[in-house]
């Protein structure tokens, strides 16, 4: 029996800028923290429990083939599952306590991390085909985007609320009081999670990165949308805020620095303009993802307008190497993806900030998809290229959101896969090896949440971790796939002991 819970703290410490706004989520955060905090705060509420994972996959599946009505357009009928024979659906955990849009997950050991705009839930997936909750906390405060360390764990908060508690309210940026940025959690105890430590960051934490460096860990957190309204979110922000986590004292944590990504005279930056210049395109006012690679000393960032490649070799000093722009397809540069080679990175368009219909005719294969370039030269030389662009190639309906997410590789020497989210569309598994002639090797997707008007829903993630996928249905809860194909089966000799995929790992060389 699980329990949700507000989580215990060492000491108590304090409209929403997210690309998500969920309709009605004060209220619903309102009426969980009303039934909690009837009691102490750290007081438990029993778990209802959950249903077995054969109940959360109730709707009819389907099986469909190369050349089959799915793949020539067809949509399936609300709520009935279709995948590629390749992929079975294992297991299926709907939500429970936490009622809000799940997000985000991360790695570690037996557990999976699931982030939740009211919170996040662990679970134990020991058993991939019976994953069992361990815990459920609320803490409110979108978009809850989460990565782990040994016993720390980072949330990301990028709504503005009264205070930097789990008890928070919301709360109008323009109030100086206001918090929001980087929430540490202690999980050594992984049933009881402790808040130890909180960070305020400009303009929030939309999403964040974690750079492990020895006794301490780096967060590169991601931000954006200034207002001269906002006190703690002045124009231009065109960079991210640095943070240092010593791991033995991590409420020493702080802000050690603010490195400007996009210089330039005046008060909009440097970065992409945005409309009325490029029409359509959003203007780079910080960055909404960074991946690094630390292997390499790399890291690659999706700032809204612009694309970026930058070292990391001093943690505490990024310095830009190349930024390039797509003011023809690309909207809003949303996350970055690096190949085991380090010689090409997938950027993803989130066009329509993610709530839109975009995987239909009439806006075309080359939007709301993934851009693939080529890192060419050496050191401060190495240049992004351009090579093509990558899209589901099944239509979606009017009623369902899709556009490229977040996804990872699939680790397999001499080839470059990848797994990825597309909300409404589904888990794609594909095929980059040619930079110019990306290809679809799997997938799997539910019909539309409705058929009469559009629900956002879908896969916010979909990450490979240690042989299956695992899904993050933003409606429908926490998913499992087996993956069964002779092209990615050397995958499941890799064993990793956590995966923060914003964090990518040198999966051919993990004892180093």
């Amino acid at each position: 029996m699980t329990s949700l819970r507000t989580p215990r703290t060492t000491s108590d410490t304090r409209d929403v800028r997210a690309r998500f706004r969920r309709p009605g989520a004060a209220s619903v955060a309102a009426g969980l923290l009303a039934a909690l905090l009837a009691a102490s705060p750290a007081a438990a509420i029993p778990d209802p429990g959950y249903p077995p994972s054969t109940q959360g996959v109730a709707a009819p599946q389907r099986t469909v083939g190369e050349g089959s009505a799915a793949q020539a357009g067809e949509v399936p009928g609300v709520d009935e599952i279709v995948h590629t024979p390749n992929i079975e659906h294992l297991a299926n955990v709907p939500k429970d306590a936490l009622k809000g849009f799940n997000t985000d997950l991360a790695f570690q050991g037996e557990y999976a991390f699931a982030g939740n705009y009211d919170g996040f839930r662990i679970f134990d997936i020991g058993n991939p085909k019976d994953p069992k909750t361990v815990a459920q906390v609320l803490c409110p405060g979108s978009q809850n985007d989460v990565s782990v360390s040994g016993d720390l764990l980072f949330l990301s908060t990028d709504s503005s609320r009264s205070d930097d508690s789990c008890t928070s309210t919301t709360q109008p940026a323009s109030v100086k009081e206001s918090w929001e940025g980087i929430k540490i959690f202690d999980i050594s105890d992984i049933a009881n999670p402790r808040y130890v430590a909180a960070v305020e960051t400009a303009c929030g934490s939309h999403t964040h990165t974690i750079l492990p460096k020895g006794k301490d860990v780096y967060v590169y957190v991601s931000s954006y949308s200034p207002n001269v309204a906002f006190p703690d979110c002045q124009p231009p922000h065109d960079g991210i805020s640095v943070i240092k986590v010593p791991r033995k004292a991590p409420e020493r944590a702080a802000v050690v620095n603010f490195p400007v990504l996009f210089p330039g005279e005046g008060p909009d930056g440097g970065g992409n303009p945005g409309a009325p210049t490029h029409p359509g395109v959003s203007k780079t006012t910080g960055c909404h993802d960074i991946t690094v690679l630390p292997g390499e000393d790399l890291a690659a960032g999706a700032c809204m307008g612009d694309g970026i490649l930058f070292d990391i070799k001093d943690p505490e000093h990024p310095r830009v190497i190349d930024q390039v722009q797509d003011n023809v397809n690309f909207s809003f540069w949303h996350s970055a993806t690096f190949n085991q080679k380090a010689n090409k990175v997938v950027f993803t368009d989130e066009l329509g900030g993610g709530g839109g219909a975009t995987c239909n005719a009439a806006v075309g294969p080359n939007r709301g998809a993934d851009g693939i370039y080529d890192i060419v030269g050496k050191g401060d030389r190495r240049k992004l290229v351009f090579r093509s662009y990558y899209k589901i190639p099944r239509h979606q309906a009017d009623t369902e959101n899709c556009v490229a997410h977040n996804g990872s590789l699939i680790p397999v020497k001499g080839k470059d896969l990848m797994v990825q989210a597309w909300y409404q569309g589904g888990v794609s598994v594909w095929d980059f090896t040619d930079s110019t002639a990306p290809k679809e090797i799997a997938y799997f997707e539910r019909g539309p949440l409705s058929a009469t008007g559009l629900s956002v829903g879908g896969s916010w993630s979909a990450y490979y971790y240690n042989g299956h996928i695992y899904s993050n249905d933003i409606a429908k809860g926490f998913d499992v796939l087996k993956l069964s194909d002779r092209r990615t089966d050397p995958a499941k000799r890799i064993r990793m002991d956590r995966l923060n995929v914003q964090s990518q790992p040198d999966y051919f060389d993990l004892d180093d």
